[in-house]
């Protein structure tokens, strides 16, 4: 994520952060649906306005990295240096995602999607809009010459390959599996 550079900016990403994870603590303590959003707003010290502000529904306040994960994605394709291929960038980075999503203590948070209809309804829909941006990325570099359904089958295949390592046993093994799979599929349509 980028770093905020002005003191205004600053302010905003900390009552943001501190927004969140009052939020996250909140949910993991008293259950996803027993906390409403009067109750982050009072217990973070902000008004229900400024919880709107920077989240546009309870539901993404669980997912607050979401728009940094898009990014580190898109980037892992419109910045990754001239001789890097690109199914390696994006191992490389979705690899690096999963690292975080099965980071120690993130065990409670995934059995709190996992347990939520609502989480979960929105963590897929996120992933269908991060395929969309991914598969955007790879259209419009004119160095992959490939058509549209090949960038968004990889972009889709890309973003199962993060959900599913996710709640795998051997995240790292799931990850490697499936990118061992994308590698192919991208090297059969080629022209």
């Amino acid at each position: 994520m980028i770093e905020p550079s002005g003191r205004r900016e600053r302010k905003k990403a900390a009552t943001r952060q501190k927004i969140a994870d009052t939020a996250l603590s909140l949910f993991l303590e008293r259950g996803y649906d027993a906390v409403g959003i009067r109750e982050v707003a009072a217990e973070a010290d902000v008004a229900v306005t400024t919880v709107f502000a920077h989240f546009a529904s309870k539901e993404a306040l669980v997912f607050e990295r979401d728009q940094d994960f898009e990014e580190r994605l898109t980037r892992a394709v419109t910045g990754r240096p001239a001789h890097e291929p690109l199914i390696a960038a994006l191992h490389r980075e979705v690899r690096a995602l999963v690292r975080h999503c099965t980071a120690e203590g993130s065990a409670p948070v995934r059995r709190m999607i996992e347990g939520s209809p609502a989480l979960r309804e929105y963590e897929e829909s996120m992933g269908l809009r991060h395929a969309q941006a991914l598969a955007a990325a790879l259209a419009a570099d004119p160095h992959l010459s490939r058509s549209a359904t090949a960038c968004r089958a990889t972009a889709r295949f890309a973003i199962d390959a993060y959900a599913l390592a996710c709640r795998a046993d051997d995240p790292g093994a799931t990850v490697d599996e499936v990118f061992r799979m994308i590698e192919a599929a991208w090297e059969a349509t080629a022209p």
